[in-house]
């Protein structure tokens, strides 16, 4: 897979995943509401098929009477590490194609 549309993929699983978080911080008071997540990072071993992006409910551990399973402190460690996996990826493609551009104009 080409470099570029694997850093692209990671960016829209991070941008969702955030999405995700953000949802089930906002369904923390909803009664029997799962907590949602998001995978990308498990399908990228196989190397015989397309990463895929996928969100999926969490049907774990339930910690409340409600039935509600989102726990506030680790959606916002979940939060955090997306930012910084964000960052990183945008970091990272700014520097790959400030390489190009540095290629193409011959400095």
């Amino acid at each position: 897979m080409e470099t570029y549309n694997l850093m692209k993929m990671g960016l829209d699983a991070t941008e969702l995943r955030g999405r995700v978080i953000a949802n089930n911080i906002a369904n923390i008071n909803t009664v029997a509401y799962k907590r949602k997540y998001v995978t990308f990072e498990e399908t990228l071993d196989d190397k015989m098929k397309e990463p895929e992006i996928e969100v999926k409910t969490d049907e774990g551990y339930i910690m409340r009477e409600d039935e509600n399973n989102v726990d506030l402190e680790n959606e916002k460690v979940n939060q955090a590490a997306t930012t910084l996996e964000y960052n990183a990826l945008v970091s990272l493609t700014n520097t790959k194609i400030a390489m190009a551009k540095s290629v193409i104009s011959g400095r």
